[in-house]
């Protein structure tokens, strides 16, 4: 997953959205590990559960674009959509072309299973009615992603040319997008929810964009939150203590849901967490999130171990740590070490992350200083004032 905002240089590091952006991939290796490597349950129930890390990655891009792009508009900035997509393609295409085109070149390697057409991945509509288990599969959450950003300036944009009532329509756009997805995923589970789920429930629901555009709503309404309610917001950020103890029991009360609801033996896939479920899980996340940023929470004091690296290198993990995983497998075996075996572990994990680290390092890292020096900032005031040489705040 891509991460849309990275502090610049000499700026402090949010070590709470550090902290949930390093969780969220390793629950995603989690489930990539029992599904594309082991076939069982090796890191327990975070590996039944760990596709939910990809519901997290959706609610921390959801809040720090938006927190950009509110914030710029709060300043009295004006956006520029050429300079904001321009800016969103320097971050996002470099790392997922390299990884597209070693998929393209080397088949066997990466997995031995075709692609969808090369176009797909391009106009990054490859998630939409794709089938489980295709080459490169995982590409279907950053295909969402980028179909998010593309809404959502134009949304902020027409609502910041209103001259009044604009929270107001946020806040009911928000409800309204968010009880929408749940009455579409109510019908696409009546439809696909107790079948083969490679028919339907998948293509249509899990990869679908209309079913999961929503878990970026969560992340909206923090930003909104803090650019245009102040003293809400101050209030809230006072009471640290309170938003971790409710981020933490409604994120865990939510997991503890989908683990035993989401699928059921025997049955197929629990209506009820395919239903609203996926939207409270957002939620929670977004509780989670709001916990996050308050300043004296244990979340943005403490700076766990590692959590820095991890989300700094989390797209460049996410893309390449199935790949890599499975070119492993056969050189593990000729040494002994099945599929199964708890040593083969720490190999792919050290694997995993070298291969990450060396894509974010050789491709991502260069890009986006590229994208800085080329295109400062997707406002043209902002880009004005840099230019002249006055202080000005970067947008990463």
């Amino acid at each position: 997953m891509s991460s849309p905002s990275l502090p610049g240089s000499g700026t402090p590091r949010l070590h709470g959205l550090d902290t949930l952006r390093a969780a969220a991939i390793l629950l995603v290796f989690a489930y990539h590990y029992q599904v594309f490597v082991s076939g069982e349950s090796t890191f327990g129930w975070l590996s039944r559960i760990g596709w939910a890390g990809v519901d997290l990655f959706f609610v921390l891009s959801g809040y720090l674009i938006a927190n950009q792009l509110m914030g710029g508009i709060a300043r009295g900035e004006r956006l520029s959509l050429p300079r904001f997509y321009g800016r969103r393609l320097l971050r996002t295409l470099p790392n997922f072309y390299v990884v597209l085109a070693l998929y393209l070149l080397l088949p066997p390697l990466m997995g031995g299973r075709e692609p969808p057409p090369l176009w797909r991945f391009l106009t990054f509509t490859q998630n939409i009615g794709l089938a489980p288990g295709t080459a490169f599969s995982h590409a279907w959450s950053l295909c969402i992603e980028e179909q998010f950003y593309l809404m959502l300036p134009a949304a902020l944009m027409l609502g910041a040319a209103l001259k009044s009532r604009r929270r107001v329509l946020a806040w009911s756009l928000i409800a309204g997008l968010t009880l929408a997805a749940i009455a579409w995923r109510d019908h696409l589970w009546r439809r696909y929810g107790t079948q083969d789920p490679s028919l339907g429930y998948y293509p249509q629901l899990y990869y679908g964009s209309l079913a999961r555009l929503d878990e970026f709503l969560p992340g909206v309404a923090i930003a909104l939150l803090k650019h245009g309610h102040a003293d809400l917001w101050a209030a809230l950020m006072r009471r640290s203590r309170m938003l971790l103890v409710v981020g933490v029991a409604a994120s865990l009360g939510m997991l503890t849901l989908m683990l035993h609801f989401y699928y059921i033996d025997g049955y197929g896939y629990g209506h009820a967490m395919s239903s609203w479920g996926y939207s409270a899980l957002a939620w929670s996340f977004g509780l989670l999130t709001l916990a996050a940023l308050a300043p004296r929470g244990a979340l943005s004091r403490v700076e766990v171990p590692g959590a820095n690296a991890l989300a700094r290198w989390s797209y460049a993990l996410y893309l390449t740590h199935k790949p890599i995983a499975y070119a492993l497998l056969q050189p593990l075996a000729a040494v002994g070490l099945t599929r199964t075996s708890g040593a083969a572990v720490p190999v792919i994990a050290a694997a995993c992350l070298l291969g990450g680290w060396l894509l974010y390092r050789t491709v991502e890292r260069p890009f986006l200083g590229w994208r800085d020096r080329w295109i400062p900032s997707q406002f043209v005031d902002a880009t004005r004032a840099t230019t002249a040489g006055q202080r000005s705040p970067q947008h990463a």
